[in-house]
């Protein structure tokens, strides 16, 4: 989510790591805002000379549901994994943004947990990519309270999704969050000074807000304004610019091969799944866990969900008929989780039946999740390592998000403690 010179390293007691591929040292950047720093004063961390050398960054959060399915790996996780080689990355697990409906307070913080480790465990590399929660960064509220009073609440009204969640929640009883998290996640965009932001479908108006907002602060109180204060002048915030990755996997329900899926984050691409009814895609709202295999589902249960997984009745196996949506499903699944390419796939399984191909499948996906699993176990099993790991990423973070702060408040005219 990268660094460039690294310091000061823990060793970890456990060798499990090394021989996982993990480093064994846990690495830290030296503070990369100090050349901003001059006395008591900050320049602006997004200041137009830049350095060719520097990679633009990336933020990517998901909320902590503790649970991953085939879906979300296929089609997004692996694509994130891909951008911490090219870009300077961040990823966190928005645990702010999972208050917003009723929830299981017991559940929140083994979920936030989990869902970091499962993370880890797909790929994110700690040397490139900074990994955190979000509530311990505590300049993501602050930011958001600042940008509230900048945010024209209709513009939050138009919102599709406040419209479609607050209308389950009764109306008049949906909390006062659900209308204004869109501003909490542009919070999280505009906080580091984000160039890039993968998203969705379902999240393109989430992101048109976070560049509207920034924007409009920059007018509000960019430029001279800003120089007269004492600041650098210029521009507050970058524009985000949205970024769409390589399409990943469009892995349908399992019960219905033509099902979207539900995704809880702001970078997530749209996958679908492998259910059972054309038109749903491998979703954790979905009603039956039946509906999708989760990254960390035992073998007898992956293998029992694909042999009851819906297929049709027609002879041979193909890709691209609009009539076989769960035929295609499957094959597509295969073909990735196998590493083979569309065409030795079709060759492979163009004459087999149903009954050929499903344990076929099933053996696939086990051997290909695996590995996922067995660096899940060793990541929850070192407390410590996870607890440093997240730590670390939110120390390098608020290096970032307390220069963006600091340089609003310093535009928006605030007194500075101690006269700083």
């Amino acid at each position: 989510m990268a660094h460039a010179t690294l310091s000061h390293s823990l060793i970890l007691s456990s060798s499990r790591f090394s021989r996982l591929g993990y480093s064994t040292r846990f690495l830290r950047n030296p503070n990369p805002l100090s050349a901003l720093v001059t006395g008591e004063r900050f320049r602006c961390f997004c200041s137009d000379e830049t350095s060719p050398s520097v990679r633009k960054r990336v933020v990517s959060g998901v909320q902590p549901t503790g649970s991953i399915h085939l879906g979300n790996y296929l089609g997004a996780i692996k694509n994130w994994v891909a951008l911490q080689d090219t870009y300077e990355t961040l990823f966190f697990i928005v645990d702010l943004h999972a208050i917003t409906l009723p929830y299981d307070t017991q559940e929140l913080r083994k979920a936030t947990r989990d869902t970091a480790a499962l993370y880890l465990a797909c790929g994110v590399d700690i040397s490139k990519a900074s990994v955190f929660v979000q509530s311990h960064v505590l300049a993501h509220v602050e930011l958001m309270w600042l940008l509230s009073s900048s945010t024209p609440i209709g513009w939050l009204q138009k919102m599709t999704q406040f419209k479609e969640k607050s209308r389950k929640e009764g109306g008049e009883n949906a909390s006062v969050s659900l209308l204004t998290y869109p501003v909490l996640m542009a919070s999280d965009i505009l906080l580091y000074q984000s160039d890039f932001v993968p998203v969705g479908e379902d999240q393109k108006q989430h992101l048109e807000l976070a560049r509207d907002l920034a924007q409009r602060v920059n007018n509000l109180y960019g430029g001279r304004k800003w120089k007269k204060l004492g600041g650098r002048g210029g521009s507050i915030f970058k524009i985000p610019e949205p970024l769409i990755p390589q399409v990943g996997a469009r892995v349908m329900s399992l019960t219905d091969g033509l099902s979207k899926l539900s995704c809880k984050g702001f970078t997530l691409l749209r996958l679908a799944s492998l259910n059972v009814v054309p038109i749903a895609i491998m979703s954790k709202s979905a009603p039956s866990d039946q509906s999708r295999i989760n990254l960390l589902d035992s073998k007898d249960l992956i293998a029992g969900k694909i042999k009851r997984c819906k297929t049709d009745s027609l002879a041979g196996l193909e890709f691209d008929n609009a009539e076989r949506p769960e035929c295609n499903n499957l094959l597509s699944v295969y073909q990735i989780v196998s590493g083979k390419t569309k065409e030795e796939v079709m060759e492979e399984c163009k004459d087999m039946s149903w009954g050929t191909f499903k344990p076929l499948l099933a053996d696939a996906v086990i051997e290909h999740l695996s590995p996922i699993q067995l660096r899940y176990q060793e990541i929850t099993a070192e407390s410590e390592y996870l607890d440093k790991v997240l730590s670390e990423g939110a120390d390098r973070a608020t290096e970032i998000a307390e220069v963006t702060v600091h340089n609003l408040k310093q535009a928006m005219g605030f007194c500075p403690r101690n006269g700083a």
